[in-house]
């Protein structure tokens, strides 16, 4: 792994590898992430692995089928396989830093991070963070074996159909060498 900790200039956020899965025979991927005020996610859903919250500091909102939490430091809340979710910092001011445990543990995932946070980095997404080239987006987003709600759900094979294009273009190893490893 190149990075411990990698920086979305985009987002202003902060990711640290505490536990990879390669580090845990599998069990487990175990990051520690700062979200700036106002930062998260898009609804999403995940096949292969849960996801389970723990605040350190601030207060972070969970979403997760239908319902919203409000997660404060010491709280915890597990996000469990096929369940539609989201996270964000619901502060204005304050930025919050949680840990999230996925489980089983999942490369893809870690690559995902890796490559996001290096393409916004480098000048290679738009000014939402999301990747100029379909290739690496397909790609982010078979990675991570994220899944997205409602039409989406209609472009997913096109997207697994481009990310199989770029392995075989070589696009997929060179992400991976100049960011991952």
């Amino acid at each position: 792994m190149k990075r411990r900790t990698i920086e979305n200039p985009l987002i202003k956020d902060k990711v640290t590898f505490l536990e990879t899965s390669a580090e845990t025979d599998g069990k487990h991927t175990y990051v520690e992430v700062e979200l700036s005020p106002g930062g998260g996610n898009d609804l999403h859903y995940h096949k292969a692995f849960s996801e389970t919250f723990e605040v350190l500091e601030g207060e972070l909102e969970v979403e997760a089928d239908g319902e919203k939490i409000i997660l404060k430091k010491g709280e915890n809340f597990t996000v469990v396989e096929n369940i539609m979710h989201r996270f964000f910092n619901p502060s204005d001011s304050n930025p919050v830093t949680f840990n999230v445990l996925l489980q089983p543990g999942h490369s893809g995932f870690e690559n995902t991070l890796m490559v996001a946070y290096g393409l916004c980095r480098d000048g290679r997404t738009n000014k939402k963070g999301i990747p100029k080239s379909f290739y690496h987006l397909s790609l982010l987003m078979v990675w991570s074996d994220s899944n997205l709600p409602g039409i989406y759900q209609l472009i997913m094979p096109i997207m697994r159909w481009f990310a199989q294009k770029a392995r075989k273009k070589g696009i997929e190893g060179l992400l991976l060498e100049e960011y991952c490893y």
